[in-house]
């Protein structure tokens, strides 16, 4: 007897979604999510900032994905095309987790200083973020006014939630965790046509 597929896996299998790693300790937890979406049938080009490399290897997320871990903004694309502009045009959607204080300012000002803000950038398809950083950085004035911007134009959110951050302290600051990003994407996916469909 078949398998029967479940609610994501139908929703997920033949997607290609974007996944942008910015530089906090919560990193780790993007690993089980990009597993998680290969699991289900997704295809998964993972894009990591400088600092994001520096808390989980590249070649974990080539590991788990099966396809290149960008990094580099300046590493010769494929085919003579921006490689922003390439990796922006195939997928169905985009989420950043961690997203950093740093990534999320950028995105609400437009700052385009590497390959995944000016992926970001590119980007005509839902943008899902989840926010991680400690608890005094989320309730600065500047980041609420950046995440009200951002939601203005659309952006979702995923957390944070409450519990230990990485200072050893409890508060909100911590990313939401990797299931619960998971079903926000189908969520975002579900009856939303394939970008790039036959």
């Amino acid at each position: 007897m078949a398998k029967r597929a479940s609610q994501s896996e139908s929703v997920l299998r033949g997607r290609e979604i974007l996944v942008g790693v910015s530089g906090g300790i919560a990193a780790y937890k993007t690993a089980y999510l990009v597993s998680r979406l290969v699991q289900e049938g997704a295809g998964v080009n993972v894009i990591m900032t400088e600092h994001a490399a520096r808390f989980v290897a590249p070649l974990t997320f080539q590991t788990l994905s099966g396809r290149p871990a960008y990094t580099d903004l300046f590493i010769a694309p494929e085919a003579h095309q921006a490689r922003h502009v390439a990796l922006a045009d195939l997928v169905d959607m985009a989420v950043v987790a961690p997203a950093t204080a740093d990534i999320i300012g950028k995105l609400a000002h437009g700052i385009a200083d590497d390959l995944l803000s000016t992926s970001l950038l590119a980007l005509d398809v839902p943008v899902i973020l989840a926010p991680a950083m400690n608890e005094r950085m989320w309730d600065h004035p500047a980041v609420r006014a950046n995440i009200e911007t951002l939601r203005a134009r659309g952006v979702r959110m995923v957390g944070p939630q409450e519990g230990r951050l990485a200072c050893g302290k409890a508060g909100t600051g911590r990313m939401a965790e990797p299931d619960a990003i998971l079903a926000q994407i189908v969520n975002v996916l579900t009856n939303r046509p394939r970008k790039n469909a036959p």
